[in-house]
C-alpha cells in the first residue's frame, strides 16, 4: 500500500530527514504543532498500532526516545508529548503507523485533552472490570 510516508522515503516528496536505519526514518512535520516536531515513521506500511509487530513497534518508541532527548538538548524544550493516533477517529490522517514527537514549552498555549468525560457512580469500575487483561 502507497502512503504520502512510502512517497516520501522513496524521494518522491521531499523532506527534512533527521534520522533513519533498516527499520524507520524520522522527518520534520510539515505542519507542527511546535517547531520541530519531528515524525518517527515505520518503513513498513503498517496501518495502525494494532496491526504493527510488537518489535517494530518498540523500536519506534525507543527512536522517538532519542528524537525526545535530542530535542530537548537542541531546543531546550522542558517538556514533549509522544502521540500514536491509530485509526481516523483518533485524528490518524496517514494511514501508516508514526509516532509524533512533539517539544513542549512551559506556557507554550498549547493543551491536549481539553474536553474530558465523566463516569457515574460505578461506571468507572464496571468498565475497568470490563477491560481489565487477565
Amino acid at each position: 500500500m502507497e502512503t504520502i510516508f512510502t512517497k516520501i522515503e522513496k524521494g518522491d516528496i521531499p523532506s527534512v530527514k533527521v534520522y533513519e536505519d533498516d527499520i524507520c526514518f524520522v522527518i520534520m512535520d510539515i505542519n507542527p504543532v511546535k517547531k520541530g516536531h519531528c515524525l518517527v515513521i515505520s518503513r513498513a506500511p503498517y496501518p495502525t498500532i494494532s496491526s504493527c509487530p510488537d518489535e517494530i513497534l518498540t523500536h519506534l518508541i525507543l527512536v522517538a526516545k532519542k528524537i525526545e532527548t535530542r530535542q530537548r538538548k537542541v531546543l531546550g524544550n522542558q517538556g514533549s508529548n509522544i502521540i500514536i493516533n491509530s485509526d481516523p477517529a483518533s485524528g490518524q490522517e496517514v494511514p501508516h503507523i508514526h509516532v509524533h514527537v512533539i517539544p513542549r514549552f512551559d506556557g507554550d498555549g498549547r493543551k491536549h485533552f481539553q474536553e474530558h468525560d465523566s463516569y457515574a457512580d460505578g461506571e468507572m469500575a464496571a468498565l475497568g472490570d470490563k477491560l481489565r487483561i487477565s
